[in-house]
């Protein structure tokens, strides 16, 4: 039998990948063994048509087919049943719990039209009932238990697929995110343009009025943003992101966030032109990020008040800042002088403003080096002993050292960060890097250091080694992983970042997301790894749009999660921010996917179960799930032609 399949290869003797579902029940029933050769033939086959149906599945821009499903349609791979492979299943009595489960399978309605943008932690009509000073209403305030949603967040109706990198940086179907406010607001700004049945985003911005790369430019001629020092940034107040947007192609990528405020989806067209991007604000909570994560910060008229309650929040900036790495402020109040009127702000109210933050950058050891025209650039010092006149400064008054990476919604502290120990004066704090890609897959000086329990230099080597191995068996499983068809995905449990280094690729990002309640603290080794990601809780809704990630994997995650809370609702915000016809990769053992498969059978997911790339013998399987096309008004189908 020869079909057209996207995942299956031979090696040792043994198909790996073969689908242990299905037809199982049948052929451990049958004492037929040619019964038992066409039930094992029909799992196989079922397996190359859903995966060749995955391919046709794969849309772009207006919903057209794009090149890279036609060639996934006509490259055809040789799928014969071999006779001298057993194709049966390995799995005692569980393949039957499976048929008389799904007999039951709770059906999930759609939600009502309005919910089509829906954040919960970042509801708007529940964030007004919060106090407006320090920015709280604008944090998450998740709902609770009986406020939570249990149907379908449905896509707007026209909905498409974005168009592939670097297309969607400069366009944004309009389907997607209708909202015209910010093309008003920002008209002169040249921001977004909205042009026919698309946003056109022209990479201006209002400090960068001759485009961000422009701007960039001269960023680069301060800091040594072209060769890899600076890898990883940090976008404040980050509007539509094209500053991040234009790091990309100079192998810089940069975690924006922006609040959900009057600006109408700004960080959802972030996301839809393929930029990391979240919802978040600087208020009273520490940021979901490391100590030491970044290797340059930025706010470009990011409307942050950094002078106020003592520094506090350039302090936080300085805690996620590396030693050595740069802060960037452009805007008011920097040349205040020459700005004032054109700011229409009080020339003493600009004046004492920026006289703060260079009072808060000198305790925090921060080195002016450059500032020219609405732009200044400090420099964080690399070590404490650079800056000894500080220790003995009344005013600096110092965070404890084991609370520094414990930000899961915890206070913001006037306090400074302090350094790591240091063996010589001239020695970076914390670990000198490796410029990038040499540091993807250097060891971190979190693990040489043996920073991280349990985590040793071998047990690193060990784990990129593994992951190799197994994004490698996804790349048989779904050949257009790395086509250029998902540009945004998630690692919902990344633990040392194995699982994105193996992925990377110009052509898409990883969000590494580290839960809260995992064994290990490794979000601190991801970032050293030159890669982003950031702490969340999976029993909350995460800080983003609906519809905003092409490819999530959940390696462990509903193993971890057990009896911590509700395994739909994990599922069910795993809807929410996936896109329509998007893919899911869960890894974990067999009885926890027999659960999660059970509920998504009522998500309008398709699903296939295959073993192990080790073989059908190890506990562990993977479970590959498509969601379907379908939008507001209830259709459900293909993309549409």
């Amino acid at each position: 039998m020869i079909c057209k399949i996207t995942f299956l290869f031979i090696s040792n003797s043994t198909i790996w990948g073969i689908l242990w579902m299905g037809c199982s029940m049948a052929t451990k029933n049958s004492a037929d063994s040619r019964t038992r050769s066409s039930i094992s033939i029909c799992i196989v086959a079922g397996l190359c048509a859903f995966f060749y149906i995955l391919g046709a599945w794969q849309r772009s821009g207006f919903g057209k087919g794009d090149s890279i499903a036609v060639e996934i349609s006509k490259s055809g791979a040789d799928c014969s049943i071999l006779s001298n492979l057993s194709f049966e299943t390995h799995h005692g009595g569980e393949a039957g719990a499976i048929d008389d489960s799904e007999s039951n399978i709770k059906v999930f309605e759609p939600c009502p039209p309005r919910y089509t943008d829906y954040t919960p932690c970042q509801d708007q009509r529940r964030a007004m009932t919060f106090p407006r000073e320090s920015m709280i209403y604008r944090e998450r305030h998740c709902p609770p238990e009986d406020k939570k949603l249990h149907c379908l967040i449905p896509a707007p109706k026209g909905y498409v697929t974005p168009f592939p990198w670097p297309k969607s940086r400069d366009y944004v179907p309009f389907a997607n995110a209708p909202y015209k406010s910010l093309t008003v607001e920002k008209a002169i700004q040249n921001w977004i343009q909205y042009e026919g049945n698309v946003f056109r985003f022209p990479g201006g911005g209002t400090q960068f009025p001759q485009g961000a790369d422009a701007y960039i430019d001269q960023l680069a001629s301060v800091i040594p943003i072209e060769n890899g020092t600076v890898r990883t940034a940090l976008d404040t107040g980050c509007g539509v992101a094209s500053w991040g947007a234009y790091l990309l192609k100079r192998n810089v990528i940069a975690m924006s966030f922006a609040p959900r405020d009057s600006h109408e989806a700004q960080v959802q067209f972030a996301l839809e032109r393929g930029v990391p991007a979240v919802i978040g604000v600087l208020g009273t909570i520490k940021l979901p990020y490391p100590s030491r994560a970044f290797d340059m910060a930025h706010c470009s008229r990011c409307l942050i008040p950094w002078g106020v309650n003592d520094g506090m929040y350039m302090m936080e900036v300085d805690r996620v800042l590396r030693p050595g790495g740069y802060w960037v402020l452009s805007g008011p109040p920097i040349n205040w002088k020459n700005n004032y009127k054109s700011w229409q702000r009080p020339r003493e109210e600009l004046q004492e403003e920026q006289r703060k933050i260079e009072e808060i950058a000198k305790l925090l050891c921060w080195e002016k080096k450059h500032e020219k025209g609405e732009i200044a650039i400090w420099q964080k010092r690399v070590n404490a002993d650079s800056c000894r006149g500080r220790q003995d400064d009344s005013q600096a008054t110092f965070c404890k050292s084991a609370e520094l990476d414990d930000v899961w919604y915890k206070k913001m502290e006037k306090c400074i960060t302090p350094y790591p120990d240091i063996n010589s004066p001239d020695e970076v704090a914390g670990g000198q890097l490796k410029a990038f890609p040499a540091r993807l897959y250097a060891v971190p000086p979190r693990i040489a250091s043996g920073s991280v329990p349990g985590v040793s230099v071998e047990t690193y080597l060990d784990d990129n080694k593994n992951w190799k191995k197994h994004v490698s068996a996804y790349k048989k499983i779904n050949k257009i992983i790395d086509s250029g068809r998902y540009r945004n995905i998630m690692d919902m449990n990344a633990g040392l970042g194995g699982f994105a280094a193996a992925l990377e690729s110009p052509k898409l990002w990883v969000m590494n997301v580290v839960p809260t309640i995992a064994e290990k603290n490794t979000l601190g080794v991801i970032y050293e790894r030159g890669l982003i990601g950031i702490y969340h809780d999976w029993c909350e809704a995460f800080s983003t749009y609906p519809r905003t990630y092409d490819l999530i994997h959940a390696n462990g995650v509903f193993s971890l999660y057990n009896d911590k809370c509700n395994v739909e609702d994990i599922l069910l915000e795993m809807d929410r921010i996936l896109r329509p016809e998007g893919a899911v990769i869960f890894r974990d053992e067999v009885d926890v996917l027999i659960k999660v498969k059970k509920i998504v059978g009522g998500m309008r997911w398709d699903t296939k179960m295959v073993d192990h790339e080790d073989g059908p013998l190890v506990s562990e399987k993977i479970l590959v799930a498509v969601k379907q096309y379908w939008v507001v008004d209830g259709s459900n189908s293909t993309s549409p032609q």
